[in-house]
């Protein structure tokens, strides 16, 4: 995770700072105190050919882009170099400052590096130069993975400057995750948020997700259940300073882990609101949320708009392009909107929906549960015949049940030996309870028999007599 962190936090910031004189250890061989300068006039020759070398870097073209003219520019610098021993140390420190900028420009760290160091050994360079040297050194360091280094040159620099800022604070924790000292990175990373906070800016975005990515790292040392409330506190404030959708799905996941269903769901929802939610899992994720807290029609609701939107994959062989739907109608996925229907008492929406899944299945449980919504609804003929197409493709796990429910599906339709045959089969189960119940519907149902025949016997009997 740590060799795969994007270089791009340190060459993104952007930092200002002030500068005031301070007596530092100069790095010289008499190994004196110097007291560095904030400014120093150059020498007059130097001062007009450093103009020029200004002047020829600031050129733009027609189009107002720069257009640096580097042949006068390596010519002056170059010449300057070649006299280096008659030039005074402000001067020469001037022409490595210049210097640098050149190689850096054309990609050559080694070389400005090279030059920033020969620039801050310089004994008569100011404190600007000096500083910006060590902050260019310490990125370029950051940037060729010399963490360490780097390191080295942020604190050297801090102990420099009059004032530090948030966004030292921060390379410096940039710099310390790279060298997975993950406590040292936190914490710098959490005295830049501060920092920011009390200057009246809001911290950088990638600042938190390098706290959040710390936290993680120590989650052995300082326990999983910390670890995870550390972080879903830097997750609550990502979502609202920068609300994107891997800090809507990482603030959730978090949640989950902690058991908390009900703000895990309440996190997915509103990143389902804002349309962020683009994978079948999170979609189905949030449906079956929505179930387990009770809310079956926004599952079912949430459910069908993941069917409604489409998004655009790759076909792994032929690589061509393809639109599809988020949620794909398989047999699992349209039980489960039929589920969420039928929890909402939304009856005739769920039988068509689980008819199709009943099509699907390679065994008969989606035809007996469609039965059994039929049954509810008093639709008998529709429930015997989703029934015994589920017992036809057979592969039930609880057989008896099913019989037994086939059998009072019959019982109603008056079917009456279709009734019994049905009541007799769930009747051998082992089960004592089911063998009972079926037995005593048995009997149930041969009584009503015998009271339905002498209902029609009585009937005919009046008929006959009336006439």
């Amino acid at each position: 995770m740590r060799k795969n962190f994007s270089l791009y936090l340190f060459s993104l910031l952007a930092i200002s700072f002030a500068i005031s004189p301070i007596t530092l250890q100069a790095q010289s061989s008499n190994k004196k105190p110097i007291k560095y300068k904030k400014a120093r006039a150059l020498q007059g020759s130097t001062a007009k050919k450093m103009a020029k070398v200004y002047e020829a870097l600031e050129v733009v073209d027609e189009k107002g882009e720069p257009a640096p003219d580097m042949d006068i520019v390596l010519s002056i610098l170059n010449e300057l170099k070649n006299d280096s021993e008659n030039l005074k140390s402000y001067d020469r420190s001037v022409m490595w400052n210049a210097w640098a900028f050149v190689y850096f420009s054309e990609g050559d760290y080694p070389k400005a590096m090279d030059a920033y160091y020969k620039l801050i050994n310089e004994p008569e360079v100011t404190i600007g130069l000096r500083v910006g040297a060590l902050l260019s050194l310490a990125q370029l360091n950051l940037v060729q993975e010399k963490y360490e280094e780097g390191i080295k040159l942020i604190l050297q620099w801090m102990s420099e400057v009059e004032t530090v800022t948030a966004q030292s604070y921060s390379l410096l924790g940039q710099a310390y995750y790279q060298t997975g000292d993950f406590k040292k990175s936190l914490s710098s990373m959490e005295t830049a948020v501060t920092m920011a906070e009390e200057e009246g800016y809001k911290p950088r975005e990638n600042w938190y997700v390098i706290m959040a990515a710390c936290i993680g790292e120590r989650k052995k040392e300082i326990g999983e259940k910390v670890a995870l409330l550390r972080q879903i506190d830097i997750y609550e404030i990502l979502v609202n300073l920068y609300p994107k959708k891997q800090y809507f799905i990482q603030l959730g996941g978090s949640y989950g882990q902690l058991g908390r269903e009900k703000d895990y769901m309440i996190t997915l929802k509103a990143a389902h609101q804002k349309d962020f939610l683009n994978k079948e899992s999170e979609y189905l994720a949030l449906t079956q949320l929505l179930l387990l807290n009770q809310n079956p029609y926004w599952a079912a609701e949430v459910f069908e708009s993941g069917q409604k939107k489409m998004i655009t994959i790759v076909d792994e062989k032929t690589k061509e392009e393809k639109i599809v739907p988020v949620i794909k109608d398989t047999e699992k996925n349209l039980k489960l909107l039929a589920d969420a229907w039928r929890m909402a008492q939304e009856i005739d929406k769920a039988i068509p929906i689980l008819e199709r899944a009943a099509e699907m299945s390679k065994d008969g449980e989606s035809y007996v549960l469609l039965g059994n919504l039929y049954l509810s609804e008093d639709k008998l003929n529709e429930a015997a015949d989703a029934i015994n197409k589920g017992l036809k493709k057979g592969k039930i796990k609880k057989i008896s049940p099913v019989y037994l429910t086939l059998g009072q599906v019959y019982f109603e339709l008056q079917e009456f030996d279709s009734a019994k045959k049905n009541f007799r089969i769930a009747a051998r189960d082992k089960d004592k309870k089911i063998k009972q119940q079926a037995n005593n519907w048995i009997k149930y149902t041969e009584n009503e028999e015998i009271r339905v025949k002498n209902l029609a016997l009585r009937r005919d009997y009046i008929q006959m007599n009336s006439t």
